[in-house]
């Protein structure tokens, strides 16, 4: 609680479902992973990645282009975080995720306009400690966004970040 600035009490609340589970144990002081993949299955089944969205536009460029022309300031997500932290492409893909501040939709825009069409680019609302990760995010966040968006390669990504964590 101490270490994310929260009450005993969002943390006692967050941590009942999996506490009850079986994800996780509890001790009086702390509490330990008992079963990574359910905590992650939770996780992800429980996230709201929709109401994190808040801005998404067509680009007629490849992904690469698309990742290349980002400012330094976002953070890669779902398949580009795979891809720039595993250096491999377990299927090919042409939408592109990443974490972003409101504060720096402008310069989002001005480099990738709003255009009508079928979205490759969406943009998510960033927690303020996702930057302390890197410019990508780390490999459970990336599993729980995996599961969350909709292309149909994105269970190749999730069969093959399973092997990573350990989970295949």
């Amino acid at each position: 609680a101490g270490k994310l600035n929260a009450s005993l009490s969002t943390v006692h609340n967050a941590l009942k479902l999996p506490r009850a589970s079986g994800a996780i144990i509890v001790t009086r002081r702390n509490f330990r992973m008992q079963d990574k993949e359910k905590f992650l299955l939770l996780w992800a089944s429980h996230r709201r990645f929709a109401k994190d969205l808040f801005y998404t536009t067509t680009i007629s460029a490849s992904e690469f282009m698309i990742e290349g022309n980002m400012p330094p300031t976002v953070v890669f997500a779902a398949y580009s975080a795979y891809r720039k932290r595993h250096h491999e492409i377990p299927a090919e893909y042409d939408a592109v995720y990443m974490y972003a501040e409101r504060e720096h939709l402008a310069v989002l825009k001005k480099r990738f306009p709003p255009v009508k069409g079928t979205p490759n680019l969406f943009v998510l609302a960033a927690d303020p400690r996702l930057a302390t990760y890197g410019g990508t995010t780390p490999d459970v966040q990336t599993f729980v966004d995996l599961w969350n968006v909709p292309q149909w390669y994105a269970k190749d990504f999730l069969t093959a970040l399973k092997k990573k964590l350990h989970l295949a």
